[in-house]
């Protein structure tokens, strides 16, 4: 279960999609329009994993971020910022192609291996509630998982997955897409 504190964070996280488009190539302009959102569990607790669906002039994107408490060694390029969590204190946040903690719960996803967590809601040390997913991950595929992970920055169909490897398939509210695979 991932654990969703009631806090105040800066930037926010529409603040940090938005920011994150503008320095895309892909991005386009205008504003982000929040779809959902889906996390996966650090078996070691340590890194927060949460990939934002987001739609901008149109198009829907597929941001996969890692959180973490201390900044991760070697990996300079695919830090995005610095992060202020009012329970947690400063966050580093990263692609998370580039964090390999996170492409090892998309590698464990893609096996079968493990779900998308859960949402508990947190203040002050309790919990007060759950919080349903906005969007909800499906494997699929022939093969096995195993080989390179990829995460797709724009949602793709089931024609654009490797013919013999897995998928991951988000869906949301508005429609659905391949947002990970593995060949």
């Amino acid at each position: 279960m991932a654990i969703i504190h009631r806090a105040k964070i800066a930037p926010t996280k529409q603040e940090l999609a938005t920011a994150w488009l503008d320095r895309q190539s892909l991005g386009g302009s205008g504003d982000v329009e929040m779809l959902g959102s889906y996390r996966f569990d650090d078996p070691e607790g340590h890194v927060g994993i949460e990939a934002l669906l987001v739609r901008r002039a149109g198009e829907v994107f597929h941001l996969p971020f890692t959180y973490r408490g201390a900044p991760l060694n070697g990996a300079e390029a695919h830090l995005i910022t610095t992060m202020e969590h009012s329970v947690l204190g400063r966050r580093w946040v990263y692609e998370a192609a580039g964090d390999p903690v996170a492409l090892a719960c998309y590698d464990a996803a893609l096996a079968g291996r493990q779900e998308q967590a859960s949402l508990e809601i947190w203040d002050g040390g309790v919990i007060v509630g759950q919080r349903p997913n906005t969007v909800t991950l499906t494997a699929e595929g022939d093969g096995q998982a195993g080989g390179e992970v990829r995460l797709y920055r724009v949602p793709g169909d089931s024609a654009g997955r490797p013919a013999a490897g897995r998928c991951l398939v988000a869906a949301w509210n508005a429609g659905s897409g391949v947002v990970a695979v593995s060949a």
